[in-house]
């Protein structure tokens, strides 16, 4: 079964010490790291930061997979990327919350593709 969440519109963008911050409907403000020895990962901002450039503009969905053959159980979030395309990315244990850091990992897993 696969259920869309969530869907609007994100931002991709890096501020001037190059941390990139992903903003989900001007609402939502996640840093994403690349921790080391973790992998990616992304950190609920408290507090607004200084953004220097934005990398990507674009339609987001979140979606909760489970029971499906060929998709991953966990959540999965999608980023449009340009023309039609989207990234992938699975969420194991869901979006941040307060100040908890979730992992992100980037999958060729694409939900969107089969219901555009």
């Amino acid at each position: 079964m696969i259920r869309l969440l969530r869907q609007g519109y994100y931002k991709l963008m890096e501020t001037p010490k190059s941390t990139k911050i992903l903003s989900l409907d001007d609402k939502k403000n996640f840093a994403w790291i690349n921790a080391k020895n973790i992998g990616e990962i992304l950190v609920t901002l408290q507090k607004p930061h200084d953004k220097d450039s934005v990398l990507a503009i674009g339609k987001y969905r979140l979606y909760k997979v489970k029971d499906d053959p060929k998709l991953t159980d966990l959540l999965h979030l999608e980023l449009s990327v340009g023309e039609g395309r989207w990234q992938g990315y699975l969420l194991p244990v869901g979006m941040p919350n307060g100040v908890r850091r979730r992992r992100i990992l980037p999958t060729n897993e694409i939900i969107t593709k089969v219901f555009s």
